[in-house]
């Protein structure tokens, strides 16, 4: 498979598959294709569609299988980039929900349950996250820019709530309460921020989906 990653603001990613080459999406990601891609639908089995009910995801995925030399393109959803992601064993992601676009077949989508319960309820990023392993390459949706650290062991990141895009599994994740009564009632930055622990990548994103959402509600209400 070969891709190329193209456009601004919205961006789309065209993946050129050999005869029998397949793709694995989500529900609503093609947007253009040549007509010799086949498609399917599974469910992935009743505990992948169990989980995936828990976490709000669609309960179904597509599988676009190339029928001679073919080309298919993937659509993002929301303002921001497509970000690829080479998946090897040993090398696993975990990103936010819904970050997932495609990947090849080799590479497996699963839930991803967060262990501490002041993470999920206080970190931003929910009890559930997205978890890329298997091989081959996934693409993935990124909300406003992206921005890369690499974390040595031990080193840490504090992010606001909703900019953790994604991260190695190496990484790990906690929720941390914004010292100090005053700074939590008058700071505006809430009570809680996300802290990231090394070793490992992380992405952190610009503008997550729900700020953007926030920013743009008092317009909407006020009908300017």
């Amino acid at each position: 498979m070969q891709y190329n990653i193209i456009g601004g603001t919205f961006p789309v990613v065209t993946c050129t598959l050999a005869d029998g080459e397949s793709m694995i999406t989500e529900g609503g990601s093609m947007v253009w294709m040549t007509p010799n891609m086949e498609m399917s639908t599974t469910g992935g089995g009743i505990g992948k569609m169990f989980s995936k009910a828990v976490s709000g995801e669609s309960l179904f995925q597509n599988i676009w299988t190339a029928r001679g030399n073919a080309m298919i393109a993937f659509g993002s959803s929301f303002p921001g980039r497509i970000m690829p992601i080479q998946i090897a064993p040993g090398q696993s992601w975990i990103l936010q929900k819904r970050a997932f676009l495609a990947a090849e077949r080799g590479v497996e989508l699963s839930v991803h349950f967060n262990k501490s319960a002041k993470t999920g309820i206080f970190g931003g990023e929910g009890f559930v996250m997205q978890k890329l392993t298997g091989n081959g390459i996934a693409f993935a949706e990124i909300d406003g820019d992206l921005v890369e650290y690499q974390l040595a062991a031990g080193q840490q990141m504090v992010v606001d709530t909703g900019n953790v895009a994604g991260f190695e599994e190496s990484v790990s994740i906690e929720a941390q309460m914004v010292k100090g009564a005053k700074n939590i009632l008058l700071g505006g930055e809430g009570m809680f921020n996300t802290v990231l622990t090394g070793p490992g990548r992380i992405w952190l994103q610009t503008m997550p989906i729900s700020s953007l959402a926030a920013a743009i509600a008092p317009m909407v209400s006020s009908g300017n």
